[in-house]
């Protein structure tokens, strides 16, 4: 199949930009790398009637330590991070999650923006960036407003994102030297979405954890607190004291009925529990 007729504007700065969605009265899509929004345009899931490219937008490409975080302008490739193109706050935990999204075809030009903009509930981008406490800003005429990553994804392909509004930058804190990263997947074979998501950061210096199982039907899973998962409270030994149990009772808490289902989640947050503790 072919997209439905629809109108084609490449503005020259992001004003420009919003001003276009904003006359649009929400009949307008942005594209940047189009690896969500091409096959949707094809198999006419969605029908805009102007297409708004952003790909040339050189204020949504920029990359910047600020403080104890690092800004990431829309427009940053998967393939920017995956090649160190960019300062990785996260000490490679970014890097690794970026190197395994779908193909290098796909990583070449799908973009952070982009792949939180579309609110697949199974894209890496999501689940990471949250279990990291990121949060995004989005800007529209009006002004910015930032939010946690997490109150970002409403729920399945739904993002807070309103009329008029884009993604203009990713806020990604510091990881500290004495916080654990993991990160585990399940997936059919190389490339296709997941199944089910694991991500992990565990500091048992400041005994806290952060977990977000991701790859559900609806938003990722964010226990910003999860020393319930680890009998209590976090220390050396949390790995020995990840508590399975625990774990498929808050997913069957969360609606997932299917045992078969629980068990997959649990094992690949196990993994990444395991990889956080290696």
């Amino acid at each position: 199949m072919k997209p439905a007729p629809f109108a084609y504007e490449r503005p020259r700065d992001i004003d420009a930009a919003l001003s276009m969605l904003a006359s649009s009265h929400g009949s307008a899509k942005i594209i940047a790398g189009g690896q969500s929004l091409g096959p949707m345009l094809n198999l006419r899931l969605v029908q805009p009637e102007l297409i708004v490219d952003i790909s040339g937008l050189a204020e949504l490409k920029r990359a910047e330590v600020t403080g104890s975080e690092l800004v990431l302008g829309a427009l940053v490739t998967h393939s920017d991070v995956e090649d160190g193109r960019i300062t990785d706050v996260t000490r490679g935990a970014m890097r690794s999650v970026a190197a395994n999204i779908a193909y290098r075809a796909v990583r070449n030009r799908g973009t952070i923006g982009g792949s939180l903009s579309h609110a697949d509930p199974a894209a890496d981008w999501i689940s990471a960036l949250s279990a990291l406490g990121a949060r995004v800003t989005l800007r529209s005429l009006g002004g910015a407003r930032t939010m946690a990553v997490e109150a970002f994804v409403v729920s399945a392909l739904e993002s807070a994102l309103q009329a008029g509004e884009i993604v203009e930058a990713i806020h990604v804190p510091a990881r500290p030297a004495s916080a654990h990263w993991g990160y585990a997947k399940s997936c059919r074979k190389t490339g296709e979405f997941a199944d089910a998501i694991g991500a992990v950061l565990v500091d048992p210096t400041a005994t806290s954890a952060r977990i977000v199982i991701g790859a559900i039907d609806t938003a990722p899973i964010v226990i910003a607190d999860a020393r319930e998962l680890f009998g209590g409270r976090i220390a050396a030994d949390y790995k020995r004291r990840f508590d399975v149990r625990m774990a498929d009772a808050l997913l069957a808490k969360a609606g997932i009925d299917d045992a078969a289902q629980r068990h997959i989640h649990v094992s690949v947050l196990k993994r990444a529990v395991l990889e956080a503790a290696a």
